[in-house]
Order: structure tokens, then C-alpha cells, then sequence
């Protein structure tokens, strides 16, 4: 089955990212696998970062670390089998890297149902799932 499992988070909606990790350690659990969490912040335009101030960047990298620790930790598998990792950039780009530099073998997306909008525009869980070099298992909420 799958041995390294990534799962990408959300940290402003948490709730919606426990199914796919419901199911990423249902799946781990089943291969002695482990899962890594991953939350990619996103990357604030140059234009907006003078009225910013001087630490910005480190206390968001820091706050989304501690965050996403607390969420790792309440993952229902032993500790050294759960890592996580916080990430700077567009979502699908740094969660396609990830997954290349773990060697995952499988990515467990959360999903919302499909509106028209993510239909003409697309999605990152759609362009994950199109360029993973792995397999990927998208989880409706």
C-alpha cells in the first residue's frame, strides 16, 4: 500500500481538511505509513510589504508552524510517523515539490463539493491531481 503519505492543510479551515487526514491515517495505519502535513502560506505582493511590519514574515512562518504542530499532534498515529512542514508560494507548485522531495506515494486532498466557479476556473486540488507524479485521493467534505 501507500508508505509516505502527504496531505496538504488548510490552516484557516482546519475543519474541512479532517476528513482527508481521517483517511490519509486510515491509510497509513494499514501500511505502517507515514503522513506529512503540509500548509503553504501564501506569498504577500511586494507592493503591500512596506506597510508590513519588519518581522512579518517570521512571526506568520512562526504562527503557522505552531498551528499546524498542534493539528499534527492530535493525528491518531505515533508521533515519529506524523511531520509536518510549513511552505511559501502557490499552493499546487510547493505541494507538487513537496511531494517529489518526500517521496510520497500518495496525496490526500480535502474538497469541496464543485461550484461553477471551480469548474471554469480550476482548482489546486484539480491541478494537483493532474501533475502528481503520484497518486492522489481527493476527499469530499
Amino acid at each position: 500500500m501507500f508508505k509516505t503519505i502527504l496531505v496538504p492543510v488548510d490552516l484557516a479551515e482546519v475543519e474541512a481538511a479532517k476528513p482527508a487526514i481521517d483517511k490519509a491515517v486510515e491509510l497509513a495505519n494499514g501500511a505502517e505509513g507515514t503522513l506529512r502535513l503540509v500548509y503553504v502560506r501564501p506569498v504577500v505582493p511586494v507592493t503591500y510589504m512596506e506597510f508590513m511590519p519588519p518581522a512579518f514574515d517570521e512571526e506568520q512562518q512562526a504562527e503557522a508552524e505552531k498551528t499546524l504542530a498542534e493539528l499534527a499532534s492530535t493525528v491518531n498515529l505515533p508521533a515519529e510517523r506524523v511531520s509536518a512542514v510549513v511552505r511559501l508560494g502557490s499552493i499546487y507548485n510547493e505541494v507538487l515539490d513537496e511531494a517529489e522531495k518526500t517521496g510520497a506515494d500518495l496525496v490526500v486532498i480535502g474538497s469541496h463539493r464543485p461550484t461553477m466557479a471551480t469548474y471554469l476556473l480550476g482548482s489546486n486540488a484539480s491541478t494537483i491531481v493532474r501533475h502528481a507524479r503520484c497518486s492522489v485521493l481527493v476527499v469530499r467534505t
